[in-house]
């Protein structure tokens, strides 16, 4: 039975680390041991920094909901509760959105919610 020999796909692992790691300093965009291990790191990074994506934006949408209550009078957490419980199915990012972009429609979804006169 013949050898297989796997120069061909070691190769293409290879240039596919090296590719992925085009730009890093130094060493770590030649030497592949090295590369192998920046690159494994960064995707390390990337992941995690995926979800603090999510998690930073939620806290603005909050942040930029809470001033805009608080310019009507009415805390952040009263005004989600009361919300909840008149059924109005807004989210945090459109609530935000509204609020930068058009408040006499938020000042209106408020009074709503919070039965203000």
């Amino acid at each position: 039975m013949s050898r297989i020999k796997g120069a061909v796909t070691t190769r293409k692992r290879r240039n596919r680390v090296l590719k992925n790691a085009k730009g890093y300093w130094g060493a770590k965009s030649k030497h592949f041991k090295m590369a192998k291990q920046a690159v494994m790191k960064s995707g390390n990074y990337a992941y995690i920094g995926r979800k603090h994506k999510k998690r930073d934006f939620r806290h603005l949408w909050i942040t930029r909901i809470s001033a805009a209550c608080r310019s009507l009078g009415v805390s952040y957490s009263v005004f989600m509760n009361s919300i909840k419980k008149k059924g109005i199915n807004l989210n945090r990012k459109m609530l935000s959105e509204i609020a930068i972009a058009d408040m006499n429609n938020f000042s209106s979804i408020v009074k709503d919610a919070c039965n203000l006169s």
